[in-house]
């Protein structure tokens, strides 16, 4: 089921992503920064690990991990978090957790793009990405 992530991808759309990036905790002024990026990721696999490495005028930034086992991840606004990332009816769940937060990233292929809906505090910012 992993095949359909794999590729790279370029944001197309953005909604809400400053408001959760506030809920994050970010400096206005990374928001915005963040906020302007148009991210590229790109998704890889191999026998034993997944791989996601985001690139842009902001950060670039790459894990590497097991679906289904935590990790230790430094997120692209250097928080300390413990991720796990599972495979769940057709989405990919990316749950992060640190001091008492936390956040979750939830990718799916719809019609051929990639929708990543970003869900904090009931706070939802849902982007899409098109294939390269």
């Amino acid at each position: 089921m992993i095949e359909h992530f794999l590729g790279t991808w370029k944001l197309v759309s953005s909604e809400n992503f400053e408001e959760y990036l506030k809920q994050l905790g970010m400096s206005v002024t990374d928001q915005n920064l963040a906020g302007l990026a148009k991210p590229r990721i790109t998704i890889s696999a191999d026998k034993e690990k997944v791989n996601i490495k985001t690139e842009s005028s902001f950060k670039n930034f790459e894990i590497s991990f097991k679906l289904g086992e935590e990790f230790d991840e430094t997120t692209a606004d250097n928080r300390k978090v413990k991720s796990i990332i599972k495979l769940d009816g057709g989405s990919m769940i990316h749950v992060q957790k640190w001091l008492d937060k936390e956040t979750t990233i939830k990718r799916r292929i719809v019609d051929g793009k990639m929708v990543v809906e970003y869900t904090m505090n009931n706070i939802i910012s849902t982007r899409i990405y098109e294939k390269v």
